[in-house]
């Protein structure tokens, strides 16, 4: 076996996360020894990632594996993993949405696709979903122009707007929207109490509580709640329940769970606050043991979804402020707000054929990772 000691990477911001971008083709095939290599790419397990280009976050430890598509539908494969910081993993069972938007960029300038001006519609095929994702990549002289006047809340500054339509997002897991086959289901924990919950898989499996049902508010601060055990507990507990409904194995990534509640003015980490009527509902999701700091795309997805599914927990926070037919969801979260436009088969079934969302990304460097030789002991 050749070893290798340095691995060419790119770091790109992706909406409001960060990653490491490798080329599948510089990996090793064996799973073992690809896991060391990335986590000792990234620094873990290490709670600062001292030693490696992790960020030290939930938000910025993450991986996108591309690799050319194979196939007339595709242009690129794309897999996503989230790196465990303290704990050495990389899980590859959900994708990432913010992640997902830097993949378009990144196939324009390393020439898997044909440049287009002045967009160029790229094709990523998702290997964690099995889905496709359509991403809208502004284009200037041949390669991605990321300069603009486009802000999404939760990242600093401007961009140019990269649209993402996360095509036939439903039954990624279970193979339906609603995998229960109901709008609502009840979920009862160890210590007898409770909840009703709207599980909708579409993006990444995602279960719906009321904020008020877990003695939330639903504007609630992710350093609030990060250091309440109390609540991490319980949202955890949650997340097992919903595994055992959706008939799913408990992954560190899925399913998420998400708590909503009705509009109400909020204020963000940055101090700027939202009135009720700038959102048609507030929601907070749990992801990889934290409280995100923004909203993942992947569960604005089926929150979305939720939105437009009548009798749904997330309807019922939405409440007049939207109908069937709403093609402008905005959902407020702690670094201000996201929208989400739903495209629906028929008038009548749950059938979504697409989740497009506006996102900004940004081509951070490239450049050489080196790792040690150690990494190869036990190796074959």
């Amino acid at each position: 076996m050749k070893r290798r000691i340095e691995f060419p990477c790119t770091i790109m911001r992706g909406g409001t996360s960060k990653g490491i971008f490798l080329r599948e083709e510089v990996l090793p095939e064996d799973p073992l020894l690809r896991e060391r290599i990335i986590l000792a790419v990234f620094g873990s397990p290490d709670l600062r990632q001292i030693d490696g280009l992790g960020g030290a976050d939930s938000l910025t430890s993450k991986l996108a594996i591309i690799a050319p598509g194979k196939g007339g539908d595709r242009d690129v494969n794309y897999t996503f993993g989230a790196v465990g910081i303290e704990t050495a993993f990389v899980d590859y069972s959900a994708n990432c949405g913010n992640i997902s938007s830097a993949v378009g960029p990144y196939a324009v300038e390393e020439g898997l696709v044909k440049a287009v001006e002045p967009y160029t519609e790229v094709r990523i095929f998702n290997t964690n979903t099995k889905r496709m994702i359509r991403a809208r990549v502004p284009v200037k002289k041949g390669r991605f122009y990321p300069e603009g006047d486009y802000a999404i809340d939760g990242c600093p500054g401007t961009g140019s707007r990269i649209d993402l339509t996360f095509v036939d997002p439903g039954g990624v897991a279970t193979g339906r929207t609603l995998p229960t086959g109901n709008v609502s289901d009840e979920l009862v924990l160890a210590d007898g109490k409770r909840y009703e919950a709207t599980i909708i898989d579409a993006g990444n499996p995602t279960a719906f509580v009321s904020a008020a049902d877990l003695g939330l508010k639903g504007d609630e601060t992710p350093r609030e709640l990060d250091g309440d055990p109390e609540i991490i507990g319980k949202l955890e507990e949650i997340r097992r329940a919903v595994a055992g409904k959706m008939g799913i194995p408990l992954a560190r990534s899925i399913p998420k769970v998400s708590w909503v509640a009705p509009p109400r003015a909020f204020k963000t980490g940055d101090g700027r606050i939202f009135d009720p009527g700038e959102v048609s509902f507030l929601a907070r999701v749990l992801a990889m043991g934290k409280i995100h700091k923004a909203y993942a795309l992947t569960a604005a997805i089926p929150a979305a979804i939720g939105a437009v599914l009548p009798g749904s927990v997330v309807r019922r926070a939405a409440g007049h402020r939207i109908d069937r037919d709403a093609e402008r969801i905005v959902i407020g979260h702690p670094a201000g707000t996201i929208e989400v436009k739903v495209e629906l088969r028929g008038d009548t079934s749950l059938e979504v054929k697409g989740c497009t969302i506006g996102r900004t990304a940004r081509r951070i460097m490239d450049g050489r990772v080196y790792i040690s030789e150690k990494i190869y002991e036990g190796a074959d």
